[in-house]
């Protein structure tokens, strides 16, 4: 579980902070697309909230046996099938894509089996 929140942590606060910096280019990146002004605010409170859960894996990433730490990678797991599911719908769907988009897919597929390994492994509090 320390590999999986430390791995996470940096991820999603340097795509968090990516979004906060220049929204624009990650959705360019990603989906291939022009955001307009308004999707901007969105984009970075988007990018807050994956800075937010970056900090939060990295402070947890050595609390293995905690409640609270099986909370995180619970909503990781939640996080990670949403994320798989809207960008592949976005791909698949509705014919965006950036050179981005198939590796985010795929990266957050894999969190999120890695997620699930991880809980099988931990013991239920």
């Amino acid at each position: 579980m320390k590999k999986l929140l430390a791995l996470a942590a940096i991820i999603e606060a340097a795509t968090g902070l990516a979004l906060i910096a220049v929204p624009a280019i990650v959705v360019r990146l990603l989906l291939g697309a022009e955001i307009s002004r308004a999707s901007i605010p969105l984009g970075r409170v988007a990018g807050a909230a994956l800075l937010a859960l970056g900090v939060a894996c990295w402070l947890a990433r050595d609390d293995r046996q905690s409640r609270t730490a099986r909370g995180l990678v619970v909503a990781m797991l939640m996080y990670n099938i949403v994320a798989t599911a809207v960008l592949a719908f976005g791909g698949i769907g509705l014919g965006l894509h950036g050179v981005a988009l198939w590796p985010a897919v795929v990266l957050h597929a894999a969190m999120a089996v890695w997620c699930i390994v991880c809980l099988r492994r931990s013991p239920s509090m």
